[in-house]
């Protein structure tokens, strides 16, 4: 098999860098799409909430590479306040990132596998969607929301060979997990949620990297519409 194109949002950071890295290790050519772009090759500057932005950077990643048939939306944002207080605009910006650029990113690059009757996409969402969490009420909407668009456009797109899933990643030591620490909204320090942790650490971007590799390879060309939970064994 020809080398795939393959698109991670939020590839500058965290979870979304680390998913970058492990696609490319795994032989694909790789577009990073960010806000702040990092240092590395075929690296685009992309706010995911601008629907021009997207499709002039998936216009030259398509000059370069080929055709997009893999899609990571890693891209998000979060925001920590009592729901009293939340405001609409807040509450708009929280929902655009994190919802709305997964819609845009998907309707964008979606052309391309359906003219090739092939492709691969995750989503990764958060475990708070499975649990709630307090004083993040917009934050666990989008990301709620983010799981139920996966298993509807698994129905929609099985049939013509695409693949959609979702990976919400719990506990993971991230630039946003540590912000949340320091805002002291975890109800502890990183530390002490270890020792409540089953498999008793905390989790790594590259975790969340391994199963969005599976989920994309041949292997998992069986699984769609799932929500692959990675989570150390906090939500089950």
């Amino acid at each position: 098999m020809s080398a795939r194109t393959a698109v991670v949002t939020g590839g500058g950071s965290g979870i979304g860098h680390a998913v970058v890295e492990r696609l490319i290790a795994d032989g694909y050519n790789v577009a990073s799409f960010d806000r702040t772009p990092s240092e590395e090759k075929n690296s685009y500057t992309v706010d995911v909430t601008s629907r021009e932005q997207i499709d002039a950077a998936l216009t030259e990643v398509r000059e370069t590479f080929g055709p997009v048939t893999v899609l990571v939306n890693a891209a998000g944002i979060d925001s920590f306040g009592r729901f009293v207080d939340l405001d609409f605009d807040e509450w708009q910006k929280i929902i655009n990132v994190n919802l709305h650029g997964t819609y845009h990113c998907i309707q964008a690059a979606l052309p391309d596998m359906l003219a090739g009757k092939w492709g691969r996409i995750v989503n990764i969402s958060s475990s708070s969607a499975h649990s709630g969490q307090p004083y993040m009420s917009a934050y666990v909407s989008a990301k709620s929301a983010v799981n139920g668009l996966t298993k509807s456009l698994a129905l929609e797109l099985g049939p013509v060979g695409i693949t959609v899933n979702a990976v919400p990643p719990g506990f993971v030591d991230t630039p946003l997990l540590r912000n949340a620490e320091g805002l002291k909204r975890l109800g502890g320090t990183v530390e002490e949620h270890i020792l409540k942790t089953p498999v008793r650490r905390v989790g790594r971007p590259e975790d969340i990297a391994a199963a969005c590799s599976f989920l994309i390879s041949e292997d998992a060309s069986y699984i769609t519409g799932q929500i692959l939970g990675v989570n150390g064994g906090r939500n089950t």
